[in-house]
């Protein structure tokens, strides 16, 4: 009975997190945002936070995780056939969700006149009046003053947009770690200083270790400059010398920003391809469900994950491709150059990265 329950209840989250992904690709691209009202904007922001709430809650759970993804790639999937403008969600993306919604709304040019006002809504500081809606009145508004520090700040730290996609406060928080970084490095040549003032300001973070890892990319993709490029080192460093790490970073973070990062930095290139290697050989075959999967039982690492990040490694970084597939063919071949799926996970790799 405790069963059925559970998994009805696990059949709710997905369909309710289904479900807001589907609304997200609607306030991005649909016309009927033209007869939203208020009600309607409070609701879809209800579901965008409930979507947070569930990546808080599960994203440290690699069992339901790895069910949500599945549940996102089929939704991706339909929404894109449907869609073909339609940005893909990951699960990283559910963290902020709410920022999403906000996004697509303003992206559209359907968005009624009065949503728009009631998002740019100025209160002033006492304004303590009870409404339904007073929770996303004033949010463009907050934004704002945010994203005007950033404007002020970025030409003394020259620095590039990358927000959309490690998050807004990622960035500032990356800066701010760089700019810091780099000044402590400039006051003596002795490693060490570096790394008693970097050590304890990333254990702040690792209590909620989610939010470290955007911070950290955020870091490692500001523009490169003599100072930046030094502090880029030194974290890169840190990072290869705590492969734990650097392994939840590389499960936590989209393909896309992991693959950004590889083109960036030949250090975090060659760490990441050495790392998908290192998966690849810990994957087993299992006959009853008909995949790889990762022989940790709590492992969030997948074979179609696995797959993705070279795919956008290699739209990354073309001449690793040949290179990559080269070592791949070595090792299938050194299995027994066997073509029948579930022998090999090198020659399933390749076939999943030639389709």
């Amino acid at each position: 009975m405790g069963c059925e329950c559970g998994q009805r209840h696990m059949e709710a989250v997905l369909k309710n997190v289904s479900c807001t992904v589907q609304l997200l690709a609607v306030a991005a691209h649909s016309g009927v945002v033209n007869e939203w009202d208020e009600q309607t904007v409070t609701r879809a922001f209800h579901w965008a936070r409930y979507c947070e709430h569930i990546y808080n809650r599960f994203h440290g759970n690699p069992v339901i995780r790895g069910v949500l993804e599945k549940q996102l790639q089929l939704t991706n999937h339909s929404l894109k056939e449907a869609l073909p403008e339609y940005n893909a969600v990951s699960f990283l993306d559910l963290g902020r969700c709410q920022d999403l919604l906000l996004l697509c709304l303003l992206n559209n040019s359907a968005l009624p006149i009065s949503i728009m006002k009631m998002l740019f809504e100025t209160k002033a500081s006492g304004d303590c009046t009870s409404s339904d809606y007073e929770d996303v009145r004033g949010l463009c508004n907050q934004i704002i003053q945010c994203k005007s520090a950033c404007t002020v700040l970025r030409p003394l730290l020259g620095t590039q947009h990358c927000w959309c996609s490690v998050g807004a406060d990622a960035e500032v928080q990356g800066e701010m770690l760089m700019e810091r970084l780099g000044s402590v490095l400039s006051q003596s040549s002795d490693p060490h200083l570096a790394e008693d003032f970097l050590s304890p300001v990333l254990q702040e973070f690792e209590v909620a270790v989610e939010h470290l890892c955007p911070v950290i990319a955020a870091a490692l993709l500001t523009t490169d400059s003599a100072a930046q490029t030094a502090s880029q080192d030194f974290l890169l460093d840190w990072l290869q010398s705590r492969s734990g790490m650097l392994q939840h970073m590389c499960t936590a973070l989209p393909s896309k920003v992991l693959a950004d990062l590889a083109e960036r930095h030949q250090k975090f290139r060659d760490a990441f391809c050495k790392l998908l290697k290192k998966w690849a050989s810990e994957m087993e075959y299992r006959v009853t469900e008909g995949e790889w999967v990762h022989a940790a039982t709590n492992s969030a690492v997948s074979f179609q994950k696995m797959t993705e990040h070279y795919l956008t490694l290699f739209e990354a970084c073309p001449s690793l491709r040949t290179e990559i597939e080269d070592e791949l063919n070595a090792q299938r071949i050194a299995d027994g150059d066997f073509d029948v799926r579930g022998l090999s996970v090198w020659g399933d790799i390749l076939l999943a990265l030639r389709k």
